[in-house]
């Protein structure tokens, strides 16, 4: 035995402290990211817009986020149902998004969209920044029909007039049947305002069409 080992540690020993001391800071690390995983979503502001058990239960089997939850609360809170909020989960969850339109649809959903029109829109990718148009044609009075036609061209990449331009040619008194029929024939915003402003031409400011006059027989 040598004398200027004794009392020391031994290489071994050493080495085996080492390692300990990395496999307990990987096992803490290994814990600290596993807890952030499991951490549940905390889905109470869907619960308290009043959706049920078991729809909640579906949402956590998407993987529903928190952020998700709170956008979903506001469509929960807009009246939209629960097999509505679902089917809008479905929708991103099959392009591999993440649900962040509650606001939009939730104002949809204030103007009295209904709420297979507002789905339909989700379908078509239409419940974004079109939205707003969306709600002003419905607060002019006009129908889902026509928000929904407008809807299917503006995905199908047609051409079709902004809701600016709808607005105008109803404001020159045009029902909705005729403006549907110009959605169909493809007007576009600079159609509609050669219209207005032909229209405009025959009135006068007292708001009378102007009458050719009949010559002398």
């Amino acid at each position: 035995m040598r004398l200027g080992h004794l009392g020391g540690p031994s290489t071994a020993a050493r080495v085996q402290g080492m390692l300990t001391i990395l496999l307990a800071g990987a096992l803490i690390t290994f814990c600290a990211q596993g807890c952030k995983h499991i951490t549940p979503t905390d889905t109470r502001p869907l619960d308290q817009a009043g959706m049920w058990f078991n729809s909640l239960e579906e949402l956590r089997k998407m993987k529903i986020t928190d952020a998700e939850v709170m956008e979903l609360a506001k469509v929960r809170q807009a009246g939209v149902s629960d097999a509505g909020c679902l089917e809008l989960m479905r929708l991103v969850r099959s392009r591999n998004e993440s649900f962040a339109n509650g606001e939009s649809i939730a104002g949809l959903r204030r103007m009295n969209v209904g709420e297979d029109t507002i789905l339909e829109l989700a379908r078509l990718h239409q419940v974004g920044s079109w939205a707003g148009q969306a709600q002003a044609l419905r607060l002019a009075g006009l129908s889902d029909n026509l928000i929904l036609a407008v809807a299917h061209r503006r995905a199908a990449g047609r051409p079709v007039m902004s809701g600016a331009a709808l607005l105008q040619l109803r404001n020159m008194g045009m029902s909705e049947a005729q403006l549907l029929k110009e959605i169909g024939r493809g007007t576009t915003d600079e159609q509609a305002t050669q219209m207005v402003a032909a229209h405009r031409r025959y009135m006068t400011p007292s708001g009378f069409v102007h009458q050719r006059r009949r010559g002398r027989r």
